[in-house]
């Protein structure tokens, strides 16, 4: 059965992604095997290439490594190396916007703190 794909981003970046997040609910771990592009291909339904990309992607972001005639597995402090990447880009597609959008309303950061902590609340209550 083929899983969803996002026709918003490129399904190489997806699978990029897919491959971090397990890592970061530690479905895979430090040393575990990561799923071939064989695997990757038949169960998004793609071309082995594409989903290749997608995790030599993240060998050159040093996440994977390879063991030649092996397979792909993660690297040791992959999920230190994912948290401070996802960190660096929540804080460029969020947190800077948010700040230019407060200037222009003319918002705080006292208000600015409390608008999170309503939504916040919101969001833990239902």
């Amino acid at each position: 059965m083929k899983q969803y794909i996002d026709d918003s981003k490129p399904i190489y970046l997806q699978i990029a992604e897919k491959i971090e997040d397990d890592i970061l609910n530690i479905s895979l771990a430090e040393g575990d095997s990561v799923p071939s592009t064989n695997q990757f291909a038949q169960h998004f339904q793609i071309n082995p290439a594409t989903a290749a990309k997608g995790i030599n992607k993240l060998v050159e972001e040093g996440i994977l490594f390879k063991k030649r005639g092996i397979g792909m597995f993660v690297q040791k402090r992959a999920r230190q190396v994912i948290m401070q990447k996802r960190s660096e880009s929540f804080y460029n597609e969020y947190i800077i916007p948010l700040l230019r959008e407060a200037k222009k309303l003319n918002l705080d950061q006292k208000t600015i703190i409390a608008l999170i902590e309503k939504a916040e609340s919101e969001e833990n209550h239902g």
